[in-house]
């Protein structure tokens, strides 16, 4: 149960930003409770699914970039995640374009919960 909760909360975060479908001060809740490096996981695979040549990127980037200008302790989690050392095995072993959003999603909750 605690995998498909966190699961879920990961979802909301991404999509939230993906989407736009929650404004900033609810994605900031939700990433404010989150791991560290559960938010540099979801910052990084928008990054790279979102390069500045995909017709949505302007939109997606713009979203990620209002949160982290408007709440600044995105920034630093995101930068506090990504020294964890599950963030070198899961580059190392996959590439994030290769894992749509809920396969993704349910590989790193797995991994930081297990």
């Amino acid at each position: 149960m605690a995998f498909e909760y966190e699961q879920k909360q990961a979802l909301r975060i991404l999509e939230g930003i993906e989407e736009g479908s929650m404004n900033p001060a609810d994605s900031f809740d939700l990433i404010e409770a989150a791991d560290p490096t559960l938010v540099y996981f979801i910052f990084t695979w928008i990054r790279k699914w979102y390069p500045p040549s995909h017709p949505a990127s302007e939109a997606v980037m713009g979203r990620m970039v209002a949160l982290c200008d408007r709440y600044p302790a995105v920034t630093r989690k995101v930068k506090e995640g990504e020294s964890d050392s599950i963030v070198e095995w899961f580059e190392d072993a996959y590439a994030y374009r290769d894992l749509r959003a809920r396969e993704f999603v349910a590989l790193v909750v797995e991994k930081l919960e297990g």
